[in-house]
């Protein structure tokens, strides 16, 4: 395990955040991921998509590039949360930036469907009042979270798709970009490798190496300085996926989750198994119903997933600040952050070192 500190990151200095000293923090692995008790009042918590994620197909350039990305948006929560913004700002706040980043599959990178368009899912949700947010198979919307967030607080409805999520993002003011905006190089040669194989596959279940692998949902969940929690999620969902198909990135309760009582909880890997599952959700039931810890609820979801031929991760914070990041699959991008300024990042297996 790595752990950074902030301390050297310019843009964090130049604000000054880290007079007050240090905080001890205890870690405990287990089995495919993280558990962390912080010693704050605050923690953030991201992911990048969870798969075929091999320390030997990565190179030193791109495995950095990854790490920057991530710390980058984990840097954006920790400013919204250590000035005393809400959750669901600082969830927000990080999604955009990895919606803007060619390398996970959401907004700018996101994988092609099988017209070769990308169309895009996104949630988010707030675990003060349970209100929540969703769109699917937009278009030309830049961040799906922000239009995510803009039907929660903005509509009286969870969901909206298609055209409709389009033209509601064009009342609320909301950047559109053309379609093609979102289709970068990488992603078009992977598809066109794709359709050659005839194959489909998804953020969990990836054929090929980086750089040309399919996962990359991004995901964050926050515990703020009130006691509140939030979890969005943002994706272009499976590469070459059948026009017209949702995973669980949108559905609440599949692929986002939070409430107060328990738990904020944001997922990646194959959506239909997630769906079927109501994983996330059910971690939060694991939690209220059967006074599971978090780490245990998250690990028997997963487990259920895997019984059933599915993989994936989950990334979570209950309402006591402790952090859950488990997987089935060979590695998760994940990273989280507290209120003492210490940050980790990782990408392989939960034994990772640097």
């Amino acid at each position: 395990m790595r752990v950074l500190s902030l301390l050297g990151v310019a843009g964090i200095l130049a604000l000054g955040l880290f007079a007050g000293g240090c905080k001890v923090q205890r870690i405990s692995e287990t089995k495919q991921g993280t558990e962390a008790t912080p010693a704050s009042d605050f923690v953030f918590v991201i992911h990048g998509g969870a798969g075929t994620i091999r320390r030997e197909n990565m190179t030193p350039e791109l495995e950095a590039a990854y790490r920057n990305s991530l710390m980058k948006a984990l840097n954006a929560g920790y400013v919204v949360l250590q000035q005393g913004g809400s959750s669901v700002d600082a969830v927000e706040a990080a999604i955009r930036l990895l919606e803007d980043d060619s390398l996970f599959n959401a907004g700018k990178g996101a994988v092609l469907d099988s017209k070769g368009t990308a169309s895009l899912d996104a949630s988010i949700m707030d675990g003060r009042d349970l209100n929540a947010g969703a769109v699917a198979a937009v278009r030309r919307v830049r961040h799906p979270i922000s239009l995510a967030r803009a039907v929660m607080e903005k509509s009286p409805h969870v969901m909206l798709v298609g055209d409709g999520a389009e033209v509601f993002a064009q009342e609320q003011g909301l950047e559109l970009v053309p379609p093609d905006y979102f289709i970068t190089y990488r992603r078009l040669q992977q598809w066109k490798q794709i359709k050659a194989q005839g194959e489909s596959t998804s953020d969990a279940q990836a054929s090929l190496e980086p750089p040309m692998h399919a996962f990359g949902t991004v995901g964050a969940v926050a515990l703020d300085k009130a006691g509140n929690l939030a979890a969005g999620t943002s994706t272009g969902g499976m590469m070459n996926k059948k026009y017209g198909r949702v995973g669980d990135s949108p559905i609440i309760g599949a692929g986002t989750y939070a409430n107060n009582a328990t738990c904020a909880v944001s997922a990646t890997g194959h959506g239909e198994y997630f769906i079927r599952n109501v994983a996330t959700h059910t971690i939060h039931a694991l939690m209220a119903y059967k006074n599971m810890s978090l780490q245990e609820a998250a690990e028997t979801v997963l487990e259920q997933i895997k019984e059933m031929g599915g993989s994936g991760g989950v990334i979570a914070v209950d309402r006591e600040g402790h952090i859950a990041m488990p997987f089935t699959t060979e590695g998760m991008y994940r990273g989280y952050i507290t209120a003492d300024g210490q940050a980790v990042v990782q990408i392989y297996g939960a034994k990772e070192t640097r």
